[in-house]
């Protein structure tokens, strides 16, 4: 079996969506639906984690450029000076 991107994973996860609202699956199917969608929540979840983790802004503070970690919270890191 190929392993999963997460490109693949958010896929399959707005197929399973579009299929849970049309509404035409019984509740059994519904269930499994759901399942696997939380089964590819969870991975991609994991997938954006790691890559957050990654990323870094760069900026220029004394002469010298200096990794500053991603502030999620508000979209950046807020002593950026423009």
């Amino acid at each position: 079996m190929a392993k999963k991107t997460f490109e693949q994973a958010l896929a399959r996860l707005e197929q399973i969506t579009e299929e849970l609202e049309s509404g035409e699956l019984s509740l059994e199917k519904s269930l499994e639906k759901f399942n696997e969608g939380m089964t590819l929540v969870h991975f991609c979840n994991g997938r954006l984690d790691e890559a957050k983790s990654q990323v870094e802004l760069l900026l220029h503070k004394d002469g010298e450029l200096v990794g500053v970690p991603f502030a999620e919270e508000d979209g950046g890191n807020s002593n950026l000076s423009r």
